[in-house]
């Protein structure tokens, strides 16, 4: 039997059952062997840049992070975590969230923090929507969420993360005029994105002309799965949404 752990929980137990029927929107936690190197990173990084969502939340978010940052941002299902260590190198005044629970992609980008010395990332190993319903109202100014697990067979459509109850979660935290930002290469997913979305009063697509999903921007790099999927003949959709001012 192996002797590595498992990653932290990063949240509480809920005993109450109070969100039992939250079906799981991620796959499996472990992948390869780890190396000691990588173990640990678990069990010495992991842990100071965790996020104790057992604990109450500071008055600001900004008091979470060792860099001086003036505005948070959540990056959900990181994967290898290469647009998420992007954004925090090109923009040393956010501090960003990193919700990943894959342990791979987890250690990776321990590792790149560790090496370069990055000051602006904490970290959730957890269910996002925990993390969601423990931020503060209005405390972030951007999320990302890239190519979520699309649960392809029709049985497991229902395990989707982004639909009408997470987008309920998202417009109580981001503050008027942040942006959210979603990619996939299923189309099917996409049609049901875009209803949810087009549908929420707190969320306007920015879309102008039929072109504009289909082109990223110098500030949104690739990701690997992204790469994966455009040389297997997936069209990969760009979606940018502006939280408005309603309520």
């Amino acid at each position: 039997m192996s002797s590595r752990k498992l990653l932290p929980k990063s949240g509480p137990e809920r005993p109450d059952a109070a969100y039992a029927s939250e079906l799981r929107s991620f796959g499996r936690r472990r992948g390869r062997r780890l190396s000691a190197r990588q173990q640990r990173l678990l069990d010495e990084v992991l842990p100071r840049l965790a996020i104790d969502i057992a604990a109450p939340p500071p008055e600001t978010l900004a008091g979470l992070f060792a860099a001086d940052v003036s505005e948070v941002w959540l990056e959900i299902g990181f994967g290898g975590g290469e647009h998420l260590l992007w954004q925090a190198r090109a923009n040393p005044g956010a501090g960003i969230i990193g919700c990943e629970v894959f342990e791979d992609g987890v250690v990776k980008v321990l590792s790149a923090i560790e090496d370069d010395a990055v000051a602006n990332i904490r970290l959730c190993t957890g269910d996002a929507r925990e993390l969601l319903r423990w931020l503060p109202a209005g405390s972030l100014r951007r999320v990302f969420i890239l190519f979520p697990d699309p649960w392809p067979k029709k049985r497991h459509v229902k395990r989707r993360l982004i639909n009408r109850a997470l987008l309920d979660q998202l417009a109580r935290v981001m503050q008027a005029g942040a942006e959210l930002r979603i990619a996939t290469d299923i189309g099917d997913y996409l049609r049901t994105i875009l209803l949810a979305a087009r549908g929420h009063p707190a969320f306007d697509w920015q879309a102008e002309a039929p072109q504009d999903w289909r082109l990223r921007g110098p500030d949104w790099p690739e990701t690997r799965y992204e790469v994966k999927a455009n040389r297997e003949g997936r069209t990969s959709c760009y979606l940018r949404f502006r939280r408005n001012g309603c309520p």
